[in-house]
């Protein structure tokens, strides 16, 4: 069995989404699957999930090898419960990622990107906590717009990236440079290199600012 290269969407789904931002991210998942499927490393090696959250969290599409993907349509209404999806990308990874063994070497560590428009809007540290004792390459979090807030975005990940707005142009940005980085990562991964940090990514586009 070949390793995986797990690669864990998590999408803000609340009401704020509602209406442009939601369809961009809609578009966003259909483009990155499609740049993805043009790449040789990542056709054998990425898998994708999508988990959502708005008042719960729930997962959308379960760990699926890029040809079978079947990108899902989203509607934006509720509250945001980022603790609630953080708890259940843990479930997930804990139940999906092949573990490494005396025996045979598992899948490489998920990459995982969260993207929200907002603030959290239920106990998130304990979704926190679950989510740390995973095994994770590396976690991407994204602020769409100016409602997101960094410093708790700061907690969950030492890359943050915060988009002006979020209009359709700029997430479709920001999904063009995750599909990049998703392809990177496969190349290296092909190789035996274990991404760790942002420099080892490709650059960001001007629309999608790394957070300091």
């Amino acid at each position: 069995m070949a390793r995986r290269l797990p690669v864990y969407l998590v999408l803000d789904t609340s009401g704020s989404m509602h209406g442009e931002p939601i369809s961009a991210v809609e578009t966003g998942v259909q483009t990155l699957v499609s740049a993805l499927r043009q790449d040789p490393y990542a056709l054998e090696t990425a898998y994708l999930s999508v988990i959502t959250f708005d008042s719960s969290a729930k997962q959308m599409v379960p760990l699926t090898e890029l040809t079978a993907f079947q990108a899902p349509t989203f509607t934006a209404s509720g509250t945001t419960a980022l603790g609630d999806a953080l708890r259940l990308v843990a479930q997930k990874i804990d139940s999906e990622v092949a573990k490494t063994t005396a025996e045979v070497k598992g899948d490489w560590k998920p990459l995982v990107f969260i993207m929200t428009d907002g603030e959290p809007t239920d106990h998130w540290q304990n979704g926190l906590a679950e989510f740390r004792k995973q095994k994770v390459g590396m976690t991407i979090c994204c602020a769409a717009g100016q409602g997101a807030d960094t410093n708790v975005l700061k907690q969950i990940s030492e890359i943050v990236v915060q988009l002006d707005t979020a209009d359709s142009a700029t997430i479709k940005a920001f999904f063009k440079w995750v599909s990049a980085s998703v392809s990177t990562s496969s190349q290296k991964v092909e190789s035996g290199i274990n991404l760790e940090k942002v420099g080892e990514l490709p650059p960001p586009p001007p629309e999608v600012n790394i957070v300091v």
